[in-house]
């Protein structure tokens, strides 16, 4: 028999390759001469430069670049064996875990990083470069990246904008002369698993405004930032990018690499599936186990279990997703091609418990539903 397991991290806890080690350990507890092939995935977020170097053989390097607050953190990032293409997670360098919680304010965090990291891969001649959006700590519309890469967003009295979203109100004048010229010939991926649009009810302001600290009157103030933005970048530069699915991902980041970068927006699921050669591996495979820290109403939507369940049912496979905990509307998983769900806690525990003890949780869990799978293949 042969298993491929194919899960992303789980959040603040184990990073997507040690979950798929511990579902291997446990898969093998079960049926030990069983052949295991563990593909780690990402969406995007968090984990997308670990997957795609894992798959890839490239290597991560590292960069000192100004963070969410404007203090400097140091930055990993992926460099593909072409040398030539580069992976970036704007988490790294923009990203919520690297505000303390009480400070959290999307008012002023800035994308600036993130456009450093852009600049760093074109320094190495890089020329395609995939931006991971995801985890952001920021909703500046990626205005921040955009003055990294050179571009000038001024005010009504010439004066350069501060970081942060709430600046965006005083927008009068976009200046593109000094925008860096190697990004003329690079190709930028904005790879994402939301397809929120900038402004309006679902935009990012409001529907993630709240967990980077916004308060109700912060996220009015900055959608309507926000929306004067994509006022001005249609009148000086001629695009509109309010409404395009996925501007709004990572703080409206997505909308500042259309506008100032020329990027094109991708599904970060299914570039991380390409690009790892899971189709490959399911070709001849019996099952496969995915999984993800938080299952919810979203999970179906863009999220590593679904991308992974919709690869494997082309092959006709059963597929088992390991999850840390469920959220409402967790059960549109199975629309997606999920047939069985299993939760890694084996009953009532702390959060801190569970993620201290993630990896022999998800072993255990692992193990339990590789014995069900195998009582169920008796029962046909």
């Amino acid at each position: 028999m042969k298993v491929v397991i194919a899960p992303q991290g789980f959040k603040g806890s184990l990073e997507a390759p040690k979950v798929a080690q511990a579902i291997e350990k446990g898969v093998r507890r079960a049926l030990p001469d069983v052949v295991t092939v563990l593909k780690p995935m990402a969406d995007g977020g968090e984990g997308t430069v670990q997957a795609l170097m894992s798959a890839s053989g490239g290597k991560i390097v590292t960069t000192q670049v100004a963070g969410p607050l404007g203090n400097k953190v140091a930055a990993k990032w992926g460099i593909f064996p072409d040398g030539a293409s580069a992976v970036i997670e704007m988490a790294a360098a923009s990203g919520i875990t690297l505000v303390p919680s009480d400070k959290l304010n999307p008012l002023v965090t800035t994308t600036y990083g993130t456009g450093e990291l852009i600049l760093a891969a074109l320094e190495r001649g890089c020329r395609k470069i995939i931006v991971g959006l995801g985890g952001s700590a920021t909703n500046d519309g990626g205005a921040g990246m955009a003055q990294a890469i050179g571009v000038r967003l001024l005010d009504e009295k010439g004066d350069d904008l501060a970081p942060g979203g709430a600046a965006l109100a005083g927008l009068h004048h976009i200046e593109i002369s000094g925008r860096d010229c190697r990004l003329a010939a690079a190709e930028i991926l904005a790879a994402t698993d939301v397809t929120n649009p900038l402004c309006g009810e679902e935009g990012c302001a409001a529907i993630y405004g709240p967990q980077k600290g916004a308060t109700p009157e912060m996220v009015r103030q900055l959608d309507a930032a926000l929306e004067h933005y994509t006022k001005v970048i249609r009148r000086d530069l001629g695009i509109d990018v309010r409404d395009v699915p996925g501007s709004g991902a990572a703080g409206g980041l997505g909308a500042g690499l259309l506008a100032f970068a020329g990027a094109k927006i991708v599904s970060g699921i299914e570039m991380v599936i390409e690009a790892s050669g899971l189709a490959e591996e399911l070709a001849d495979a019996d099952l496969v186990f995915t999984g993800e820290g938080r299952l919810d109403g979203q999970s179906a939507y863009g999220k590593v279990p679904a991308g992974v369940a919709r690869q494997a049912k082309k092959f006709g496979l059963p597929v088992v997703a390991l999850a840390g905990s469920l959220g409402k509307g967790y059960e549109s998983i199975y629309e997606a091609g999920v047939d069985a769900v299993t939760v890694i806690a084996p009953g009532p525990i702390s959060l801190e418990e569970a993620m201290a003890d993630a990896s022999s949780l998800i072993t255990d869990a692992a193990e339990r539903a590789m014995r069900l799978f195998m009582a169920g293949r008796k029962l046909v």
